[in-house]
């Protein structure tokens, strides 16, 4: 198949005969737990947080409520939205129902976040019928074992999948057959191609590509002068459906992140920094208990006029140690500091990036097993036995840690 733009043929990446591949995403995943919860919130505006909106239900959102949204802003968009704190042990426990269902579904389950996953079916035909009748009784399992809405997406790729689950939100099923998989696609806007932000769509716009037929048509080469041969790449590929990723089970996740909300106003470096101190206790627990290390560590900010920013430093050695990675993360900070009080910061987080296995973990001399009485040690073990909120820094007395989002297993 010759496509223009391009100088010699390329052949399509092989995928599999049928469409067997789901995309299950739960719908308004915090705000249907509270509507779940509380029948007088059922079928009205609801908003989850009020200082930014971590969920807004299809009722709010279709007045424009969006996350991570201002609350005050998503209040004048919808005055009459009921706004709820967030309980976040109510959302890993509905997540962890929703995830038992799954796996009784399929033994090939991808956790993507706490409300998505990719299933394998491809292999259940002889015992559980088609891909498409499987995913009706998901979707129905979900609803009358959770009380959940639900939509899923069915193809022979990932991305696919991933759209179709999109497509067929609200609390819907759509399933795209292989021979109807561009006459789906190609319609979309770009914005539905995975690696298409803010940034990208805006310099596709200008070049007057707004659908994913036109990205298609344009070539690979034409593209790569716009976008660069990285980005090119891979938006040309997927504009083709081209997705050879098969749903993998056991892969531990690469990173991992917190971050925390401000809200607008002036912040003081101090309450800042003791944010940062916050964020960088919950993310060296969370390494520890999984028995992880970290190589990198990832600032990342968000200014008043929503730009955001991200800065990182390498670490020499993998570390779990908290006192290490604070370091980094203070050094981090303090030279974003000019920045941040020119242009003010309404969010600020932290990820830790290059993670591995503890196992390889380089033991300095002498050879021993690692220390159980070190103070990241004791620390751990009192928030496991008393709550994280236990013990905790002086500096975050008044405002507390902030919100810890419920997450898959690592």
């Amino acid at each position: 198949m010759f496509v223009s733009g391009t100088s010699a043929p390329r052949p399509r990446i092989q995928a599999r005969a049928e469409a067997s591949i789901l995309h299950a995403d739960l719908d308004s995943f915090y705000a249907s737990v509270e509507q779940r919860d509380n029948p007088q919130l059922r079928g009205k505006p609801v908003i989850v947080g009020s200082g930014v909106v971590l969920a807004a239900s299809y009722e709010a959102k279709a007045f424009g409520v969006r996350t991570p949204m201002n609350g005050r802003q998503a209040r004048r968009l919808c005055p009459h939205a009921i706004v709820v704190p967030p309980r976040m042990a109510a959302y890993a426990a509905a997540s962890k129902a929703v995830f038992e269902v799954f796996h009784d579904t399929t033994p090939v389950v991808e956790g993507i976040s706490i409300d998505e996953a990719f299933l394998d079916v491809g292999g259940l035909r002889r015992i559980a019928g088609e891909p498409i009748g499987i995913a009706e009784r998901l979707r129905s399992a979900v609803r009358d074992q959770v009380g959940l809405p639900i939509s899923v997406g069915i193809a022979r790729t990932k991305f696919l999948a991933k759209v179709a689950s999109a497509v067929a939100k609200p609390d819907g099923l759509r399933c795209v057959p292989p021979d109807g998989e561009l006459d789906f696609l190609h319609p979309l806007p770009i914005e539905r191609l995975w690696g298409v932000g803010e940034v990208t769509a805006r310099t596709l716009h200008e070049h007057g590509i707004t659908k994913v037929g036109q990205l298609a048509d344009l070539g690979e080469s034409p593209l790569r002068a716009i976008l660069g041969p990285g980005a090119a790449r891979h938006l040309y590929a997927l504009s083709w459906a081209r997705d050879p990723r098969r749903v993998e089970t056991g892969v531990r996740r690469r990173s991992i992140g917190a971050q925390r909300a401000l809200g607008r106003g002036p912040r003081e470096p101090d309450e800042i920094e003791a944010c940062l101190h916050g964020l960088t206790d919950r993310l060296g627990r969370r390494l520890r208990t999984a028995d992880r290390i970290c190589r990198t560590v990832v600032l990342r900010m968000r200014f008043d006029d929503f730009a955001r920013a991200t800065r990182s430093h390498t670490l020499t050695e993998a570390t779990d140690h908290t006192d290490t990675i604070l370091h980094a993360a203070r050094t981090l900070l303090a030279a974003a500091m000019p920045t941040i009080q020119e242009r003010g910061l309404t969010l600020i987080g932290l990820s830790l990036t290059n993670l591995a296995d503890a196992d390889p973990f380089q033991l300095t001399l002498p050879f021993g097993p690692r220390a159980t009485n070190t103070l990241d040690a004791t620390l751990d073990d009192l928030r496991h036995r008393f709550g994280s909120a236990a013990v905790t820094r002086a500096a975050l007395l008044r405002s507390g840690e902030g919100l810890s989002v419920p997450m898959l297993p690592d």
